[in-house]
């Protein structure tokens, strides 16, 4: 390798050195191909993210029983969802996945799906601040922000690039890792809090009652030890009800 060359990977590596010239030239490559996937996650197109989501959902929706149009479960959730086709901007798609899991997410494209186990637990109004801090989630950009640190990972490089001007088609098993990333993975804190507070606004803004963002949490904290998979992914249901009691 030559001198300059070294140089120049020593900058990139930010001084981790190569044992010999051959292991060099490989990390050389490596850190370019990481610094692409990097600059390409980061400048990945609203239109590049929703075909991602679109993707992801329907992968989802596949692997799940949704809710139909006459079942009590499909019925209550398009009682609660109507009148929400969008919000701030936001197109939404809330419907109801029929399993026992106390449970919900939500994706940067507005796809929200309820599951029946967390319905059958809260009253309507507290399923409706469940709507609305899946919706700060959205809209305070952690899944936008989830989607590209995931498209940097090595199993899901070959993903990240257009060909021919369209966005790449996922297999299922990188819609599988991206789920897991980005629907599984835990919020911190600071981003349960934002989207509580924005679920507070939510809620307000639609004239639901505010008090209802305080006892969904209080029932989470309840069922902390009962399998709740929505307290995996959102912790600390006890000081969140705190914090919303002072704001309601």
């Amino acid at each position: 390798m030559k001198r300059r060359d070294f140089v120049l990977l020593g900058t990139l590596m930010s001084g981790v050195s190569a044992v010999n010239p051959v292991l060099a030239q490989f990390n050389f490559g490596k850190v370019l191909e990481a610094g692409k996937t990097l600059m390409e996650s980061e400048t990945l197109s609203d239109a590049d993210l929703k075909s991602y989501f679109d993707q992801m959902a329907a992968d989802s929706d596949a692997k799940n029983k949704l809710a139909g149009p006459k079942d009590a479960y499909g019925k209550r959730i398009a009682k609660l969802a109507k009148g929400l086709d969008s919000y701030d901007g936001l197109k939404l798609d809330i419907k109801a996945y029929l399993t026992p899991e106390v449970n919900a997410f939500a994706m940067a494209n507005g796809t929200i799906r309820v599951y029946s186990g967390l319905m059958d637990k809260f009253t309507d109004d507290e399923i409706r601040y469940v709507i609305g801090h899946e919706i700060g989630h959205v809209k305070a950009g952690h899944t936008k922000s989830r989607i590209q640190t995931a498209m940097r990972t090595s199993a899901l490089r070959s993903a990240v690039a257009s060909t021919g001007g369209k966005t790449a088609q996922l297999a299922e098993s990188q819609l599988g890792d991206l789920f897991e990333q980005v629907v599984r993975a835990q919020h911190s804190q600071a981003n349960e809090n934002e989207a509580d507070d924005l679920a507070m606004q939510f809620m307000k803004s639609q004239r639901y009652p505010a008090a209802a963002c305080v006892t969904a949490l209080e029932k989470l904290d309840a069922l902390g030890g009962g399998g709740a998979s929505w307290l995996s992914t959102h912790p600390s249901p006890k000081a969140r009800a705190e914090r919303m009691r002072a704001q309601a």
